[in-house]
């Protein structure tokens, strides 16, 4: 009997679902690295449900998450990959412990300008490597937000010389963690919570978070006095929504389709507000008394020197970041015709 009910009621839904205008819901549990108060890189992660849910008709959305909410920020990816969390607001380069080559598809220091790396991403073959290397962890990955550069870091003391780095206790993220480390500072790899008491305490001497308008929300400039540009590890960052595959494979073609066109719109929405909102910060942080600095030439050259030697070895001891690096520089060997021909040079 409750065989043939459950039968009954199975057939009951399908014909439901297949009535015009009547549609299934679906809620995608999204857990967040960032919180949604953060200008840009949290606030867009909230909006992709209701994005989401108003092209879908209510079919399909996402239920935000503060950070710790549903796992610990630090756990995003591992819960994603083993189905105990649907989705995650995230940014790849967090998973640089488990994917060494996962840095490469959130921020690349030296690296190009947003249209550049979005070109390899979107055209190069970017998009195909991420595919392939998220899949084996079970993870669907849609690029959903992108920012402009960020700053360097901000200094308890000025830094005239790379000699004065040395012995430095830094916040820095991602792969400038490991340029820094060249240049003889403790890097580490703080969350953001805690990167503003670390300051406040006094147990590092440095930290870089993200660009201005997140940075004087922050607070930084409360704790250290002096401002550094350019930001040469991140001059463009990316971020995306990361999907359980099961889950991702389970959703009808068109809802597949909704989320990628919703994240292909927040990538330009994202860039164009992160562009347009930097300037009233920094005039607000100089008008506080911070010093802002852009590195001399001689200590960029000692940080160019120092990913160089980073590249090389994160080659050598990992196949699929050579891959991507080879991918990505070709790419950009080629573009550089066009770079140099195509653009005005800057003010």
């Amino acid at each position: 009997m409750f065989r043939l009910l459950n039968a009954v009621a199975a057939a009951l839904f399908a014909f439901i679902v297949a009535i015009p205008g009547v549609r299934a819901q679906t809620t995608l549990e999204l857990t967040s690295i960032y919180p949604s108060s953060f200008p840009i890189i949290g606030e867009a992660g909230s909006q992709l449900g209701p994005r989401v849910a108003t092209l879908t008709q209510g079919a399909l959305t996402f239920r935000f998450n503060e950070p710790g909410a549903l796992v610990p920020a630090t756990e995003a990816w591992d819960a994603v990959s083993i189905g105990a969390v649907d989705a995650a607001w995230y940014s790849p380069g967090y998973a640089q412990g488990i994917i060494p080559s996962s840095a490469l598809f959130t921020a690349v220091p030296f690296g190009p300008g947003a249209p550049e790396y979005l070109a390899w991403y979107y055209y190069g073959g970017g998009q195909e490597l991420w595919d392939e290397i998220a899949g084996r962890f079970n993870i669907k990955s849609v690029l959903c937000a992108a920012l402009p550069p960020e700053a360097s870091g901000w200094f308890r003391e000025e830094i005239t010389s790379v000699d004065q780095l040395a012995g430095k206790k830094m916040r820095i993220f991602g792969l400038g963690a490991r340029v820094m480390e060249k240049l003889g500072v403790a890097a580490q790899t703080l969350p953001v919570g805690d990167t503003v008491p670390a300051l406040e305490r006094g147990t590092i001497d440095a930290a870089e978070i993200s660009m201005p308008l997140l940075d004087l929300q922050l607070g930084m400039q409360a704790y250290a006095g002096h401002y550094y540009f350019p930001g040469w590890h991140q001059q463009t960052s990316f971020f995306s929504v990361i999907i359980n595959t099961d889950v991702w494979n389970g959703l009808p073609k068109y809802q597949r389709a909704t989320v990628e066109t919703v994240c292909q719109a927040m990538v330009t929405e994202s860039i164009a507000k992160g562009e347009a909102l930097q300037g009233e910060p920094l005039r607000e942080i100089e008008a506080q008394g911070i010093r802002i600095h852009t590195w001399s030439p001689a200590v960029l050259e000692a940080m160019r020197a120092a990913w160089n030697e980073v590249v090389a070895e994160l080659s050598a001891e990992d196949e699929d970041f050579r891959r991507v690096w080879e991918s990505f520089s070709r790419f950009r060997a080629t573009y550089a015709g066009w770079r140099r021909l195509g653009y005005l040079p800057a003010d």
